[in-house]
């Protein structure tokens, strides 16, 4: 089998679906810290929302879903973090929807847990070097 070749570098965005836009961006920064990147208004009356991490990096379109309701999902979007105990702590202060207890299970998996967004869909921390 070959190996196919693009010109693709990065992962410049993942799109999550939310209900309402103006929520997710007072969840996205105001709970986790985050920058909004653009808010650009489109068509008739959409508009294409993005935050990203105070480091940069892949950025989170938060985008009212094409085809009915879409939230609630697994996203399969995890963040690193250097403290894992701190980022827990931190998210539960501010009153996120996060797993009870940092998940622990011994060496190599890595100290890790769960967290929801306004809308419910899933995203991961995990600890790392």
């Amino acid at each position: 089998m070959t190996q196919a070749t693009t010109n693709f570098d990065t992962i410049a965005t993942v799109i999550v679906a939310v209900s309402d836009q103006d929520r997710a961006l007072d969840f996205y920064r105001g709970t986790l810290g985050f920058e909004q990147v653009s808010d650009i208004p489109y068509g008739e009356g959409n508009r294409w929302v993005e935050v990203a991490t105070p480091s940069g990096g892949t950025r989170i379109a938060l985008a009212l879903p094409m085809n009915g309701w879409a939230g609630g999902v697994m996203t399969g979007i995890s963040f690193n973090t250097a403290d894992i105990d701190a980022a827990h702590a931190q998210l539960r202060e501010h009153g996120a929807d996060v797993d009870a207890e940092v998940m622990r299970m011994g060496t190599p998996v890595p100290p890790m847990f769960f967290f929801r967004d306004q809308d419910g869909n899933t995203l991961l921390v995990v600890q790392g070097d």
